[in-house]
């Protein structure tokens, strides 16, 4: 008899969930019907965290109503709460480009470029065909990826002397590389190509930090360059890095130069992560 009551028990919470659940797909649509957003997400949650099986039967609809209710949010300038509500449905859709991409909207507009330049290129590593997506990116990458850069990369004679200089300290024995402000990886690559055994390279930028990823895993050095995104200030040992290493490589001379500074960046890496000569 103890095996059927619990049948009966199972039974009887499995038919209060499918209850709960069909009132509350109601209450949302009626809710949505008066435009009451805020209550219609709130159903929509609960329908979601009860029955995930139906995410993608009301996936469409979610979507729909978490922007409505973050326009709303937006508009009564409840920024946390919107956050939250992105938060909550990434939570739920983890690899919906079209809510990442509404994120990064909210994040650019009100001034978090860089936040919004990462969510906007998770939605196009999610679906490289979001045109919306790969439009957002790109404006955003304008503000945020510095002219000079691409001046840099454009000059020849610069990366040939880098080169030159990252292949000698390899040959002399420099085996462990570490590159400060690594922007598109370009020393990275350069140190690795040399033949370094290990090479470590850090960003603070998001953007410039995915930019890096990229460019790594298109030159096929992905498993070969561990990038991190952080400032060098707070590369620890061994929770970053498992070691000093024997040379670092930096080229830090935008702004930084007076705000993390690149005197402060080169000090913390010669204490601390460069290995001292004997």
């Amino acid at each position: 008899m103890p095996n059927s009551n619990s049948k009966i028990h199972r039974g009887g919470q499995e038919a209060g969930r499918r209850e709960l659940v069909s009132r509350s797909l109601q209450s949302a649509q009626h809710c949505l019907e008066d435009q009451d957003f805020g209550t219609a997400y709130a159903h929509y949650l609960l329908v979601l965290n009860l029955a995930p099986e139906l995410k993608a039967n009301v996936k469409e609809t979610f979507q729909f109503t978490l922007f409505k209710w973050a326009e709303e949010l937006d508009s009564l300038a409840r920024i946390q709460d919107l956050f939250n509500c992105y938060e909550q449905a990434l939570e739920l859709y983890p690899d919906d480009e079209v809510i990442c991409n509404s994120m990064g909207e909210h994040l650019f507009r009100m001034g978090f470029r860089d936040e919004a330049a990462g969510y906007f290129h998770k939605a196009v590593k999610l679906n490289p065909d979001f045109a919306d997506a790969k439009e957002n990116f790109y404006r955003v990458a304008n503000w945020l990826v510095e002219r000079w850069h691409f001046i840099m990369l454009n000059d020849t004679k610069r990366n040939l002397t880098y080169l030159k200089a990252i292949e000698s300290a390899v040959r002399s024995g420099c085996k462990s590389v570490l590159d400060i402000g690594t922007g598109t990886g370009i020393l990275s690559m350069f140190a690795k190509k040399a033949g370094a055994s290990l090479v470590y390279a850090c960003e603070l930028s998001k953007t410039m930090y995915e930019l890096a990823r990229d460019v790594v895993a298109a030159n096929n050095m992905e498993r070969k360059i561990k990038l991190l995104h952080l400032k060098s200030l707070d590369i620890e040992i061994p929770k970053h890095i498992p070691e000093r290493v024997s040379l670092v490589v930096t080229e830090t001379v935008d702004a930084g130069l007076f705000g993390e500074g690149i005197v402060e960046s080169l000090i913390h890496a010669w204490e601390h992560l460069l290995l001292q000569p004997k």
